[in-house]
């Protein structure tokens, strides 16, 4: 179980430093368009990279199931984003639908291995 939950918290980080070190290519990735203001770049490095990169440390360095729960819960949070723009904002399905396919079960085992009483 442990090793699981480190390996979500590495990829975690991984996946949050595309954002805060390369928002561009994060950008071109996600099919995002710059308008001409670097507000964008800043939003990226901050939601996309920084808020991840920053969970999964946490994660790591408290070490205990909360902490490995609370990580889920951002997970959560991110698959019901995506299953709330892919009803309103019409996104490209197929990507829409893998990346909240993985943030669901990144949530769910995180949450299930490691919240008392589920």
């Amino acid at each position: 179980m442990q090793i699981v939950n480190i390996a979500m918290a590495l990829l975690t980080i991984g996946f949050g430093l595309f954002g805060f070190l390369a928002p561009r290519w994060t950008a071109a990735a996600l099919d995002l368009k710059a308008d001409g203001s670097a507000m964008g770049l800043s939003e990226l490095r901050a939601s996309v990279g920084g808020l991840f990169v920053v969970a999964g440390l946490a994660a790591l360095w408290l070490n205990q199931p909360v902490a490995w729960a609370m990580l889920g819960f951002v997970y959560a949070g991110a698959a019901l984003g995506r299953a709330l723009s892919i009803v309103l904002d019409a996104p490209p399905l197929r990507k829409a639908l893998t990346f909240g396919v993985i943030e669901a079960l990144m949530a769910l085992w995180l949450v299930a291995a490691n919240l008392p009483g589920t």
